[in-house]
């Protein structure tokens, strides 16, 4: 026999026979609330087994059980549905238990709608099996390997800091807290820890952070038993973080803790954690054969320990006969069996487009403030600052200047980031933001980019403008997933009813002369062009970078999206051109409505013999070269793609079509650059004759090899001369 029918015929000898765990007298929770908690749990185990037969028929999809933690549900009872969750992908019950408390929600439908992956599922639309709801305040979370507990924390931020800085939409209590739940076994990976000590660091200097973790720990991460005593004596260490246990599998336990700690967090906003013990019934997920790895005696013991035996020895204890209890379990299933004909009849995603139609969130309408105005930057600005506003300036000013006028413009933005704030950033693009704007604005975070990515993604949720700061290209490996496995995905998970819009920045690419080696000099992009829906830019000079900052917070304010801009390092003092002191690649500060619209590129010469096309550093170098070719009788223009993704394919097919040769300058690596889909392009389109020059597939060194890998002046010129004059 199936292992879900022998609990199922287990549970109900056990009720009828009195065989039910002992449970603590004396709670808070009416007889009428009891009822509805195992209603609550009923349902959700009987979703559980509703899928397992639906996925024999073909007729559901991949999905995870919560069955032996329906204890959460007594969490969820203990909290408001004002207080947003981010849920471990067991927790059925808990949203089961919160739609309880907000009227108008059918959960038996919505749940089996995820399962049959039916375009009806109010949350995802049929892109997965999820829990989530707006009505409920939970956002999605689609593998909650402990990637979601980082921006839980800047979710709790958040909550904290809107008494000092408005965000842009704000309707959660003044005393609300975020619930963030994980498993034992997720607790292990450095995101958890990056996250727990994140909080801690956070809470330790006296900053608002209300936030219950909550660890609901089975004893074994699919098939690798978590080590006995590990995860309280790993949570109980925890500085600037509460430590609360309960016996997850009792529902009234979990309730009375969870209602504590709750109220304590609300009281305090000290962040806590909860560390419930729970049960594992029916293996990991879909297809996992549980007795491979476990014995019986193992599984056995598992399920004696049923949840819903201990909130039925609550009932009882209440006066709630046998028979009672068990027509109440089977209710819940006839609930569902009535709703299966229907649900699996509901239409399906087919094409491509009704798939990816919430990739790109809906926005948002926000009033669009006016330009700083002269006493507004009076007050701002210092006399240097306002003189610089004049005269033509290297990039890494025009940037420091349009982030200034930017926060001076919208108070929802928000910047964080390593070293940003009293020491202005390693190359000084923030430097004197903090003291303008206070450090609430601008937030001097601990070194973990996971963390720093995670309190931007908590925050442009709630409703601010974050503008987080990673500090080299090379550090965005140790938090990619924060940006591919959670704030490219949410809109595209909750078919646009969530958002986390942020403005990234990111100082990376090549040519830093005699500093770093690799983890300061990384040019490849490749790992943010094939994260869909993200947006990049690279600009290559200041008067660039400015518009296309301007476009960025537009982008991220009023259409919620998530925007990386890379600034080329090299290129942040740069001044001069041809000789030293030409001052030619300075640039004047842009008119106040200027900006640099997707779509659009950039252009440089109007010759029709050679059109190269780059961005960055190359734009730099190729307008080096342009003297070069115009010299040996060579019309070149130069394309500067400005926006890396989206491409501006219509633009730049516009913008090469009548030039006899295109020329690629790729400052990345020859595998995975841009110049990939460049060439293809091009070809597609029947633009050419076309070559490429692109950096080696090589790590950057230091010291006087520092460019030898990567494309030079004298390279773009000898490849420009190759294709016009033939032999390309």
């Amino acid at each position: 026999m199936d292992r879900t029918e022998i609990v199922d015929k287990a549970l109900r000898t056990r009720v009828a026979g009195g065989d039910l765990p002992d449970v603590a007298p004396g709670h808070d929770l009416s007889l009428d609330a009891l009822r509805g908690l195992f209603r609550a749990q009923s349902l959700s185990r009987h979703l559980d087994r509703m899928a397992r037969q639906l996925q024999a028929k073909g007729q559901a999809f991949y999905t995870i059980g919560s069955s032996g933690h329906e204890g959460i549900a007594g969490v969820a009872h203990a909290l408001r549905p004002t207080d947003p969750a981010y849920l471990h992908y067991r927790d059925g019950a808990f949203q089961i238990a919160r739609a309880d408390q907000v009227p108008g929600q059918d959960m038996a439908r919505d749940m089996l709608l995820s399962f049959a992956s039916s375009s009806d599922d109010p949350i995802s639309c049929g892109r997965h099996k999820v829990l989530g709801s707006r009505a409920l305040n939970i956002p999605p979370q689609t593998s909650t390997i402990a990637s979601h507990l980082p921006k839980a924390v800047g979710a709790a931020y958040a909550l904290g800091l809107r008494r000092r800085v408005r965000p842009l939409e704000d309707d959660a209590p003044e005393d609300a807290l975020v619930m963030c739940s994980f498993g034992d076994a997720s607790l292990n990976h450095s995101t958890a820890q990056g996250a727990l000590n994140t909080a801690g660091w956070t809470a330790w200097q006296g900053v608002p952070l209300p936030l219950l973790f909550v660890c609901e720990d089975n004893g074994i991460g699919i098939s690798v038993p978590s080590p006995k005593g590990w995860v309280a004596a790993v949570l109980q260490g925890r500085p600037g973080l509460d430590y609360h246990a309960a016996d997850g599998r009792d529902v009234v336990a979990a309730y009375t803790v969870a209602r504590q700690a709750a109220d304590a967090i609300r009281r305090t906003r000290r962040p806590a954690i909860l560390h419930l013990t729970c049960a594992r019934l029916f293996g990991h997920a879909g297809a996992d054969v549980e007795a491979t790895y476990r014995s019986q005696a193992e599984i056995e013991a598992a399920e004696a320990q049923d949840p819903l035996l201990f909130t039925a020895a609550h009932l009882r204890a209440q006066g709630v006969s046998a028979d009672e209890i068990v027509a109440e379990y089977d209710a819940q299933w006839v609930r569902l069996e009535a709703e299966v004909p229907g649900v699996v009849a509901r239409p399906k995603l087919r094409s491509a487009a009704e798939v990816a139609a919430s990739l790109i969130p809906p926005g948002r309408d926000v009033l669009r403030p006016n330009a700083p105005s002269t006493d507004d930057r009076a007050a701002c600005f210092g006399e240097a600052d306002l003189r610089a506003l004049d005269s033509p300036q290297p990039m890494n000013k025009l940037i420091n200047l349009c982030l200034t006028d930017l926060m001076l413009r919208h108070p929802e933005i928000v910047a964080m980031g390593e070293d940003v704030g009293r020491k202005g950033g390693v190359y000084g693009i923030t430097r004197g933001l903090q003291g303008r704007f206070g450090r609430h604005r601008v937030i001097d975070t601990l070194l973990d980019e996971q963390s720093i990515l995670g309190l931007a993604i908590g925050l442009g949720q709630a409703g601010y403008v974050p503008m987080p700061e990673i500090q080299f290209l090379a550090y965005l490996h140790n938090a990619e997933d924060q940006l591919r496995g959670e704030a490219a995905t949410l809109p595209f998970f909750s078919n646009g009813q969530f958002a986390n819009p942020m403005v990234l920045r990111i100082a990376g690419l090549g040519y830093q002369r005699g500093f770093g080696g690799h983890f300061h000099n990384d040019n490849s992009l490749a790992v943010l062009r094939d994260i869909p829906g993200l947006i990049i830019g690279v600009p290559s000079n200041g008067y660039d970078a400015v518009l296309m900052y301007r476009e960025a917070v537009r982008l991220a304010r009023d259409e919620n999206r998530v925007v990386v801009m890379v600034e080329p390092i090299a290129l942040y003092p740069m001044r001069d051109l041809h000789e030293e002191g030409d001052g030619l690649w300075m640039r004047r500060y842009p008119e106040a409505e200027e900006h640099a619209p997707l779509g659009q590129v950039g252009l440089r010469g109007d010759g029709r013999d050679l059109a190269i096309v780059t961005y960055g550093n190359g734009s730099y170098l190729s307008a080096k070269a342009l003297k070069t070719l115009e010299e040996s009788g060579i019309g070149t223009r130069i394309v500067d793609l400005r926006w890396i993704a989206p491409l501006a394919q219509e633009a730049l097919i516009d913008a090469v079509k009548d030039c006899a040769h295109v020329l690629v300058v790729d400052e990345c690596r020859r595998t995975g650059s841009q110049s990939e889909a460049l060439m293809t392009l091009l070809q597609e389109h029947g633009i050419g004759p076309a070559a490429r020059v692109t950096a080696e597939d090589c790590f950057i060194a230091t010291g006087p090899a520092y460019a030898a890998t990567l494309p030079s002046v004298e390279g773009i010129a000898a490849a420009a001369l190759r294709l016009v004059r033939g032999g390309a």
